[in-house]
């Protein structure tokens, strides 16, 4: 399969470990055929570590999503390696790649069947609440970085991130439950659309 994040690929700590299995059971069976002891299937050491830190899959699963959102805060760039739009790029090509791995679309599923469980459990709406918090900072950091670089127009950088937060995540569950390539492709295309009108205006994109 090959999609498994490089921080899970290797893991240092049984905290890694149990991520890194609830991770893969996750992409197998997806949210509703998970169980602790699927996740065990995929936990190089004893079972019994898994009780022992967890009551029961909720709480793992809870736990897994904190682990994600602490992974991601770590890995956004701080320094400037990269421009703001080549950033940009990154993230929209992260985010609505032309087609996904068996592996990636697994764990896709699973992370869109997780959010809906926020409709009804406080608990993943803390969770996802927090994601969104995250997601939408980054956003609007490499906007704003881009307008002060000149590489952007002078729009309002909370705007745009909402829009395409908006946009990506309404792509993503589309994707995995009765869309296909072609239609993130097309919403892709849009969105590069968009933003040569309204954002890139800055580099000359669009007049």
């Amino acid at each position: 399969m090959g999609e498994t994040p490089p921080f899970l690929a290797d893991p240092e700590s049984t905290r890694e470990s149990i991520m890194r299995a609830t991770y893969l059971a996750l992409c197998e069976h997806g949210y509703a055929g998970l169980t602790i002891q699927r996740i065990g299937e995929s936990f190089e050491k004893s079972k019994s570590l898994l009780y022992h830190h967890y009551d029961d899959k909720d709480e793992l699963l809870l736990a897994f999503l904190q682990f994600m959102l602490e992974q991601h805060e770590a890995s956004v760039p701080k320094g400037a390696e990269e421009g703001a739009a080549e950033r940009l790029d990154t993230v929209l090509d992260a985010m609505l790649p032309p087609s996904l791995s068996d592996e990636h679309e697994g764990f896709t599923a699973a992370m869109v069947e997780l959010r809906a469980q926020a409709a009804n459990d406080e608990r993943y709406r803390e969770q996802f609440a927090e994601h969104d918090r995250a997601f939408h900072e980054q956003l609007v950091a490499v906007v704003e970085d881009g307008i002060e670089d000149g590489t952007f127009a002078d729009v309002d950088p909370e705007s745009v991130a909402q829009f395409l937060s908006s946009v990506i995540n309404g792509a993503m569950t589309r994707r995995v439950s009765g869309g296909d390539d072609d239609a993130v492709t097309a919403t892709r295309t849009e969105v590069d659309a968009y933003l040569d009108r309204v954002v890139r205006a800055g580099d000359g994109g669009a007049a």
